[in-house]
């Protein structure tokens, strides 16, 4: 289903679900025509016609007056004369797989952006298989002379592939400690550290986070946070674990089972990604441990459903669209100067307190 996001122009919101469409192949040769995308989105033709005029200034679609507009299979090529800007997105799963909230962040980016005259191309790159990833990537910046490449959740390999290149990088997410780029990110390890000591301020002793095995360096980040919160309260007795898993309902009922199983069983949670919160909750609830009376959790990630189920769960938020607002200058500073410091660029999101988080006094 077409949905529209919000706090945009309503050229560009409507901009954003063609985009949507065509992405995830609801059209693959042409469009509909005007007024059947009125009737589906519910806004007018003109609203309609401003916003396929920025999808064509992306180079996503032909308008062909008189005729159903084309979707190329391969993107235009602007007209001669003109300064071709192409900022190139790289993401390590396809845009129909990433989670709801980065799908949204995303696409209110490429919209601004797209205001601004700059076009975004993206490329699915997951370093597998030896170096035909590195083929992939060079084929991209190549025929589609990308001017500036944004990581995505980049791992090690990509980063450091990229830092090597003389374009004007930037990561969506945390840099590993072998990489300088300049990089934007939720503050992951000032997150966990507070998470734990929320917990420890409750009288936990017996914590646990939760986190992916990936390898990535918002997660390592996480980590190191949560076990120096954990280590500074060892004289009074506070115990943390790590448990790593792949990121399958399966390896995290396993990893949990081996948790709870032991002599230290936690009394607090520290849950990394949306998806996996869900995971664990169902995985207590099937085993009759109860939240919070039997055990605390806090979400580290955000999802619009953890407000309204009861009890709230314990998470932090931030407001997407400032975080869009800001991303959104960095990626204009890096185009117009061609060069961004190799520093990071930080936000600390706020403690929803819920409902999932006991105090044992």
């Amino acid at each position: 289903m077409l949905e529209i996001p919000k706090r945009l122009s309503l050229p560009s919101q409507v901009a954003a679900a063609i985009r949507k469409g065509i992405e995830e192949k609801l059209w693959e040769k042409h469009l509909p025509g005007e007024r059947r995308l009125s009737d589906m989105l519910q806004v007018s033709r003109p609203t309609v016609r401003a916003a396929l005029h920025l999808l064509e200034k992306e180079g996503l679609i032909q308008i062909q007056p008189g005729k159903r507009n084309r979707v190329p299979t391969k993107r235009v090529r602007q007209r001669a004369g003109t300064s071709k800007r192409l900022l190139g997105l790289i993401l390590p799963e396809p845009l129909s797989d990433v989670s709801p909230w980065t799908y949204q962040h995303i696409s209110e980016m490429r919209a601004r952006l797209a205001e601004s005259g700059i076009a975004t191309e993206v490329v699915v790159c997951q370093p597998q298989g030896g170096r035909l990833w590195v083929r992939k990537l060079e084929t991209f910046l190549r025929e589609n002379h990308v001017f500036c490449p944004v990581l995505i959740s980049a791992g090690v390999e990509v980063q450091q592939w990229f830092a090597k290149l003389s374009l004007p990088t930037l990561v969506l997410g945390s840099c590993h400690p072998s990489v300088r780029l300049p990089s934007f990110d939720l503050d992951q390890q000032s997150v966990s550290r507070h998470a734990a000591n929320v917990f420890i301020a409750k009288g936990h002793r017996r914590l646990a986070l939760v986190v992916p095995d990936s390898g990535a360096a918002g997660d390592v980040a996480s980590e190191e946070g949560f076990s120096a919160a954990a280590e500074a309260s060892r004289h009074a007795g506070v115990n943390a674990v790590v448990v790593r898993h792949d990121g399958t309902a399966r390896s995290v009922a396993a990893k949990l089972d081996n948790l709870f199983n032991s002599d230290h069983a936690p009394t607090a949670l520290f849950v990394a990604k949306p998806q996996h919160v869900f995971i664990v909750l169902m995985y207590l609830l099937t085993r009759g441990i109860s939240v919070p009376d039997h055990v605390s959790l806090i979400a580290r990630d955000q999802d619009h459903t953890f407000e309204s189920v009861s009890p709230a769960i314990a998470h932090y938020t931030f407001d997407v669209h400032t975080y869009v607002r800001r991303l959104s200058r960095l990626m204009l500073q890096m185009v117009n100067q061609r060069y961004l410091p190799p520093s990071r660029s930080l936000i600390f999101p706020r403690f929803f307190a819920g409902g999932t988080v006991k105090d044992l006094g």
